[in-house]
């Protein structure tokens, strides 16, 4: 892992992390079925005073948190490191990035019970995904490894 193929993620998770934040908010919005956007939490609102101000602070963090999650993917790439590593290093960089967002844009309530809430949802997310990635790349180097003993 290069620090500049770190950055060069990062900076490509940039865009996708707020994509990934307006999409889900269109989809609440959809669901809640009002016909309003709901395109931030109203604690948010107040805590920035107003709308605009609330949706351009939610917009920058989760462009920073698409950063943080692209450019952190990059230590699995890191080849003298464990699997048990390069996950304790990435979810170490995921949870310092996503949880001062979440709060920050009150993704979470804030009190105890909703941030142990919002861990253990992350924590079993992060669990869920990891798993699934660990089962596909396991199936294509079972693959790869297949046909190089054909040959």
């Amino acid at each position: 892992m290069t620090l500049k193929k770190a950055m060069l993620r990062g900076i490509l998770g940039f865009p996708l992390g707020i994509f990934l934040a307006v999409t889900i908010t269109m989809l609440i919005s959809i669901i809640k079925g009002t016909g309003q956007y709901y395109s931030v939490v109203p604690e948010l609102i107040n805590r920035t005073h107003n709308e605009v101000n609330a949706f351009v602070l939610q917009y920058i963090l989760s462009g920073l948190l698409g950063f943080a999650f692209a450019a952190g993917s990059a230590v699995f790439e890191v080849e003298d490191w464990s699997i048990t590593k390069q996950t304790v290093i990435h979810f170490f960089i995921s949870t310092i990035a996503i949880f001062p967002i979440a709060y920050t844009c009150r993704w979470m309530d804030n009190s105890v019970g909703g941030i142990a809430t919002y861990i253990s949802v992350f924590i079993l997310t992060y669990a869920i995904v990891w798993v699934v990635q660990y089962s596909v790349w396991k199936k294509k180097i079972k693959e790869i490894n297949g046909k190089l003993q054909q040959k």
